[in-house]
């Protein structure tokens, strides 16, 4: 099965994709990786995007491509992979599009989780990270800590990280808007896109999106 995977931020993509891609024994191929990967193995296309990065530059949409490309070439995507922020525009996808056709495959669907924007900026502007360990994550809504500031496992101070005040968190709902829901409408086009809400418990949502797969399959 390959699935594109789309969402604003604070959809819960990354944990959703996860679960999802491990329920259906895909890989799960996120942006976020594919950069990490590609500069920590020095390849030409990480290189390239490093540079870009260093000098405070957006990274072109032919390096991700790239970055993309190869790794669903890759044996273990031979049978299917879920993209996880890949693509982001229109360009993307109608590359994505492209580079399936010559490889005689083509997507099996376009998942799109939808959150109400005053639940995405809840979500994220309640968001507290731990200085000493970046790994205990709360919220001051659905999980706050025993001690306001302060992180219940080693005592670390809790903070705001800069992009998750209420103010970035709308400026990159906007990006969102902007940027990547254009790529739903081109996807429904094909009758492509399953649409199912994000609400809800972790695996309520896990178990919507296999049945809007199913069903869109």
């Amino acid at each position: 099965m390959r699935i594109v995977l789309v969402g604003p931020p604070g959809a819960g993509k990354g944990t959703q994709a996860h679960l999802l891609a491990k329920t259906l024994s895909i890989p799960h191929i996120s942006t976020g990786d594919l950069f990490r990967a590609n500069i920590g193995q020095g390849t030409p296309l990480g290189l390239e995007a490093k540079g870009y990065m260093d000098a405070g530059r957006l990274v072109p949409d032919e390096v991700t491509i790239g970055m993309a490309q190869d790794r669903m070439l890759q044996a273990d995507a031979e049978n299917g992979f879920l993209l996880d922020g890949f693509p982001r525009n229109l360009g993307q996808a109608e590359a994505l599009d492209g580079f399936l056709a010559e490889q005689g495959i083509k997507l099996d669907g376009v998942l799109d989780l939808e959150v109400p924007e005053d639940e995405v900026v809840k979500r994220i502007a309640g968001r507290r990270l731990c200085r000493k360990n970046g790994s205990h994550v709360f919220h001051v809504a659905y999980n706050p800590p025993k001690a306001e500031g302060v992180c219940d496992e080693c005592g670390g101070e809790l903070y705001q990280r800069s992009d998750d005040t209420e103010e970035a968190v709308r400026t990159r709902l906007e990006v969102y808007h902007t940027e990547t829901e254009p790529i739903i409408d081109y996807y429904a086009q094909q009758g492509l896109v399953a649409t199912i809400s994000a609400l809800g418990k972790v695996d309520e949502v896990t178990q919507r999106a296999i049945e809007a797969l199913k069903q869109n399959g």
